[in-house]
């Protein structure tokens, strides 16, 4: 059984790992994506078409919606996946860092989809 110093930096190397997470997600762009993809993604968020959730990843509200969430999914996949190795920490820990930056950064009107299951607006 490890000690109470060893645990102190296990400890600690998981907040540094998490705070080195966040300042690297901070630091780098929002998602690489060419401004006419984000201004789509943005018209569909405001009309309800596309949601935000807990995970980092876009949900499909309207069917008529799910090939591009499709594609958007798999571009931050990609920069999760990319990051975590970077990190030493898992993806979906990176995604949960990067839903925080896209409720920050999305716009007013957006939907987002909470850990419980519930969706709620953004005001």
């Amino acid at each position: 059984m490890p000690g109470r110093n060893e645990m102190k930096k296990v400890n600690r190397r998981g907040i540094l790992r998490t705070a080195l997470v966040t300042g690297f997600v901070l630091s780098a762009a929002f998602i690489t994506m060419p401004s006419a993809y984000a201004d789509q993604l943005n018209d569909l968020r405001l009309s309800g078409a596309v949601g935000e959730a807990f995970d980092g990843y876009a949900r499909a509200r309207k069917e008529s919606a799910k090939d591009f969430v499709k594609s958007v999914n798999k571009q931050r996949r990609s920069i999760y996946v990319k990051r975590a190795k970077k990190q030493g920490v898992s993806a979906a820990q990176v995604g949960r860092v990067y839903a925080g930056q896209i409720a920050k950064k999305a716009p007013a009107g957006t939907w987002f989809l909470r850990e419980d299951g519930e969706w709620e607006r953004k005001k």
